[in-house]
């Protein structure tokens, strides 16, 4: 399975102590350089970035096949991660692309690609057994002022039959 992140998923998670549930998930995930450099070099002092550097399951991808004009002109104005995760996921014609940031979620789906946020792997995880608890899940996100709308982490919750927050 191939599995492409932009920067934000990886960093939530690695804030939330729970980076490691993607590879329990996928095994490995793949990432351009451009969410190598936001992640490990610009933000070398923020949460996550020591994390995803000793990952050995994260890889750095380098290249890429040209993509269509299109999609290029789609990506604009999207931040340079998020630009490079959707461009790098189509042109590996990846099964999934890890993205939070609604406007390129958006410009994914119209791309053809199976899209799945922070909130959607951990709910994964949650019904395959990996996540005990969401609801903890949750509050430590909300805990470390990680901003999620509180609607979308309720319905969430009752999809898998938790109570609210």
């Amino acid at each position: 399975m191939i599995v492409v992140s932009d920067s934000s998923p990886l960093i939530t998670l690695a804030r939330i102590n729970r980076l490691d549930l993607l590879r329990s998930l996928y095994e490995r995930i793949l990432i351009p350089t451009e969410v190598h450099h936001e992640v490990t070099v610009a933000g070398r002092d923020l949460p996550g970035a020591w994390e995803v550097k000793k990952a050995d399951w994260i890889q750095v991808v380098r290249e890429r096949s040209p993509v269509d004009q299109p999609l290029e002109e789609a990506c604009e104005g999207l931040g340079g991660g998020e630009r490079g995760s959707i461009l790098l996921a189509k042109a590996l014609a990846a099964d999934l692309v890890l993205l939070d940031e609604w406007k390129a979620r958006r410009v994914a789906r119209s791309a053809g690609l199976s899209v799945v946020g922070c909130l959607g792997v951990l709910e994964i995880g949650a019904r395959k057994g990996m996540v005990s608890d969401l609801r903890s899940a949750y509050r430590d996100l909300l805990r470390q002022g990680i901003r999620f709308d509180i609607r979308l982490l309720q319905e969430s919750l009752a999809r898998l039959g938790y109570p609210k927050l």
